[in-house]
């Protein structure tokens, strides 16, 4: 409906770590060179969880934001912004509650296994049981049509593309739609008008998916065609009423699984991480001192590779030629475990050599990175409020 667009948001856990990096980070960097990229601090997020305990939050989120900058996220390519710093996240956050169902937050799988999880905490809140709808919030405001998510976050997607076509469902029917359609296809010229209408009984009438994507690209080529215009022919094409809201697609990318030093996922509560403004030296220690396959006693004892973490960040950081050498020594017996650790203590260091740069050129000047940060929120608030004008047109509240 528009042009590709990608959202993706981060919670404030503080400083950033490899899991991270390998996780998240080096995907954005990809991203923000094919889309339009939004890229936001979800602090609004962290109080669904961490709602007694605000005063880690203000400075999270800016050891995180210097993070994401030294990683290569280019405020030049990507729109980056504080949740909260955007009021009509919560505006729409509101606006869509009045009409999704109970029961579909009650069976987001996340719900459950995340109270479990932290059954430390009470999460009997509103606020946590309606977080994956500020999630749909988030993502329906911008209207964005990609977004990069893992497997466990899959069913909150499926969630966001069911409040989409429940509120286009309820409030796309705007009086005299149809008649305002067949203006809208004249303005298309009489050649591509033609085209439309045959395309849309293609699909209307036989099911035809690839008239349906042919109909679509013909409406993104047009440019004189306004914001409401386009939206209704989406919809008219589809035999619906006013396209108010974008469903949005799973963007698959790869992302490489980053080890703990322990062989665990990598993660702050495990206390496995390298972060990514790690001293050298600390670097050099946390991987020498790395548990290796319990097998090899002695430097003469044949190891197995599978049993040991170091093999796992051998996957992540070495090339072929040195996952054989590690295989090979580890099997034979030819390497000590300090010799098969050193590539990867390099591999590491180099990684991280540029990255230590950007952070402290961001960390001598603050300024820099707020001034980045309230760009970012400028132009997403614009953004946001482009689709809130449409949204309070379709739900009655336009009014002055």
């Amino acid at each position: 409906m528009f042009a590709d667009r990608v959202l993706s948001g981060m919670r404030p856990t503080g400083s950033l770590h490899l899991g991270h990096y390998h996780g998240v980070l080096k995907n954005w960097v990809k991203l923000q060179q094919q889309y339009e990229c939004l890229f936001f601090v979800a602090d609004w997020h962290a109080l669904t969880t961490h709602y007694d305990t605000p005063e880690i939050i203000e400075q999270n989120v800016w050891d995180m934001v210097i993070d994401w900058l030294a990683a290569g996220v280019d405020p030049s390519q990507a729109i980056l912004f504080i949740q909260s710093k955007v009021p009509a996240h919560a505006e729409l956050y509101l606006l869509l509650s009045m009409m999704t169902p109970l029961g579909w937050l009650e069976r987001v799988p996340t719900y459950k296994d995340q109270q479990e999880k932290l059954s430390e905490k009470d999460l009997s809140t509103y606020g946590f049981l309606g977080y994956p709808l500020l999630q749909s919030a988030d993502i329906l405001i911008y209207r964005a049509n990609r977004v990069p998510v893992g497997e466990d976050q899959a069913p909150h997607l499926e969630f966001t593309r069911e409040i989409s076509r429940r509120f286009n469902h309820i409030y796309g029917k705007e009086v005299g739609f149809e008649e305002k359609a067949e203006l809208a296809i004249k303005k298309l010229g009489s050649k591509k008008s033609k085209l439309y209408v045959e395309l849309r009984n293609l699909y209307q009438e036989q099911g035809d998916e690839n008239a349906l994507e042919e109909a679509q690209s013909l409406l993104n080529e047009q440019q004189n065609l306004s914001l409401g215009d386009r939206e209704r022919l989406f919809g008219y094409l589809e035999g619906g009423g006013k396209m108010i809201l974008t469903e949005p697609e799973t963007l698959l990318t790869e992302t490489a699984k980053m080890p703990g030093l322990d062989g665990q996922k990598m993660s702050k509560s495990y206390n496995n991480t390298i972060s990514l403004r790690e001293d050298p030296e600390i670097i050099r220690k946390k991987i020498r001192t790395m548990p290796t396959d319990p097998a090899r006693v002695r430097r003469s004892d044949p190891g197995d590779p599978a049993r040991c973490p170091v093999w796992q960040f051998h996957l992540v950081y070495s090339d072929e030629a040195t996952r054989e050498w590690a295989q090979r020594g580890c099997r034979n017996a030819e390497i000590g475990c300090l010799d098969c650790k050193a590539p990867v203590i390099d591999a590491i260091l180099a990684e991280q050599a540029p990255m230590v740069e950007r952070i402290m050129k961001y960390e001598e000047d603050p300024t820099l990175v707020r001034n980045i940060i309230a760009d970012g929120c400028e132009k997403a608030n614009k953004l946001a409020e482009e689709t809130m004008r449409d949204i309070r047109e379709a739900m009655g509240l336009s009014y002055s």
